[in-house]
């Protein structure tokens, strides 16, 4: 995964985890703590500040221009930032809040296996 998209990613994923009052402590010390790092890239620049403060609330309209100002401000290649973001996904994930890799719609199904190098054998 692209830094950048990296860093989108963990901050909406945090933003999205820490409105609920089930976020573990874990996962919300990190989302402020990226979302704080990240502040600082931004200060400064009031159109960048403005973004990130919004991408909060609906991450999916503001994740480009959340990408680009990280991207403007270098923030993207900050190896702080970027170890940020990955403590705070591995803290989702460690906590069972970040959605998996695959997502299964059940309806109606027989036989279904969901996983990496499964073998799976039906008669129906």
């Amino acid at each position: 995964m692209e830094p950048v998209t990296l860093v989108v990613s963990a901050l909406a994923a945090g933003a999205l985890a820490g409105a609920g009052d089930t976020a573990a402590t874990a996962v919300k010390d990190a989302y402020t703590a990226l979302k704080t790092a990240v502040a600082k890239k931004f200060s400064g620049k009031p159109a960048a500040e403005v973004v990130l403060a919004e991408h909060a609330d609906d991450p999916d309209t503001y994740e480009k221009p959340l990408a680009k100002h990280l991207q403007q401000a270098g923030a993207d290649t900050d190896p702080r930032i970027v170890e940020l973001a990955t403590a705070l996904l591995d803290a989702m994930k460690d906590q069972g809040s970040l959605p998996g890799k695959y997502q299964v719609t059940l309806e109606n199904a027989k036989g279904v296996q969901v996983g990496d190098g499964n073998i799976q054998h039906n008669t129906f």
